[in-house]
């Protein structure tokens, strides 16, 4: 297969991971990179013989489709806006973007061209939620009826970063809540509505001993920095297939003993793993058990495969078919994310004026660096 040219905006904290992973899928090259800090491109000029340039100079670049927008999620919106109009396929990393109207111009730009969009997280593409998904749709546990999405910790408050995930943008639900809001769409299908209370334990937090550069103005080694959104969420997502799904997502915990990820189904439970990963395990306990009992993993990608949805993506492109991580999922996930502040400051239900197909499966039996048709 032709493979299709892919340029990374944004040479941060995550790129790494994105080029590193990308080498597995032999339908993909990444060819090109920017930053707005030239250092941190040349940076990975450096350790992966790509070439850095500008960001016009990379949108300029005939033979790239795909760009990959590894930038900070405030800008998400406008560099996905810039892609579409440079004419190239969007793919960002998570969450899609902070504000549902800027989300809805990318879909409708998107749509308007004729382009693709898309958005991580593709973990659940991984073996492990692949697997959970495969017990779902056999019928292992029936239907499911209830179930609880738990993330908690103290968060990255001592991180030379942690201004950043304290910030607009940021926050336990919009940092971590895209694995398990995306994850549970995978498994059950879109949402309906959100009931919510959010919190904030905390006006302040302490960095640790070393400080990110960009923040030295702000907080000094061990000083004090502000928390400007909610850092403890906890509510109930209605799915349209009628299970209801306790979720919390916290930076206010030092420590709990809850799974990721737990469902309820008529005829059983399952346990699904952290779906910030890709492996298991996977757990059920069907009726008449009385234990749990681990199932083996029916799929491929166990290890960190980030980038398999810009893989997907470019396979789609190829034979015309639906990508599977694409913006209409990622601009649902976010309209649930955003529903929890909203649903708590009108102390209401929210009703999601959003929603998605539920995502096609991987098929079983594939090799390492493959994807289906």
């Amino acid at each position: 297969m032709k493979k299709t040219k892919v340029g990374i905006v944004g040479c941060g904290m995550i790129s790494d991971t994105y080029f590193k992973a990308s080498q597995k899928f032999r339908m993909i090259e990444v060819v090109a990179c920017s930053d707005i800090i030239p250092e941190r491109a040349q940076a990975k000029t450096e350790l992966y013989g790509v070439p850095n340039m500008s960001n016009d100079e990379l949108f300029a670049m005939p033979e790239i489709e795909i760009v990959l927008n590894l930038t900070p999620p405030q800008v998400h919106s406008k560099i996905a806006m810039d892609t579409l109009n440079a004419g190239k396929n969007a793919y960002s990393e998570k969450p899609f973007g902070v504000d549902a109207d800027d989300a809805a111009k990318v879909i409708a730009l998107g749509q308007s061209k004729g382009l693709r969009v898309g958005c991580a997280p593709d973990t659940f593409l991984g073996g492990g939620q692949q697997t959970a998904r495969k017990i779902l749709d056999d019928g292992w546990i029936g239907k499911p009826l209830s179930g609880t999405a738990i993330v908690m910790g103290r968060g990255p408050e001592k991180w030379p970063q942690a201004p950043f995930f304290y910030d607009y943008g940021a926050g336990p639900m919009l940092d971590l809540g895209p694995y398990y809001m995306t994850a549970l769409v995978n498994l059950l299908g879109p949402a309906k509505s959100v009931t919510a209370v959010t919190t904030r334990g905390s006006d302040f937090r302490t960095i640790g001993d070393k400080v990110a550069e960009q923040y030295q103005d702000m907080v000094q080694p061990f000083g004090q920095y502000p928390v400007t959104v909610t850092t403890h969420l906890t509510g109930v997502v209605e799915f349209q297939c009628g299970a209801v799904i306790t979720v919390i997502a916290s930076f206010d915990v030092y420590k709990h003993g809850h799974r990721p990820i737990e469902i309820y189904g008529s005829e059983g439970s399952m346990q699904v793993p952290d779906p910030n990963t890709f492996g298991g395990p996977v757990t059920v306990c069907r009726k008449g058990d009385k234990e749990w009992h681990d199932v083996p993993l029916t799929h491929t990608y166990t290890d960190n495969s980030r980038s398999i949805g810009a893989a997907d993506m470019a396979i789609a492109l190829r034979n015309n078919r639906p990508h599977r991580v694409n913006g209409s999922l990622a601009n649902h996930v976010l309209d649930i994310m955003l529903s929890f502040d909203k649903s708590s400051k009108a102390g209401c239900k929210v009703e999601l004026s959003t929603t998605c197909e539920r995502p096609k499966p991987l098929p079983l039996g594939l090799e390492v660096g493959e994807l289906d048709d």
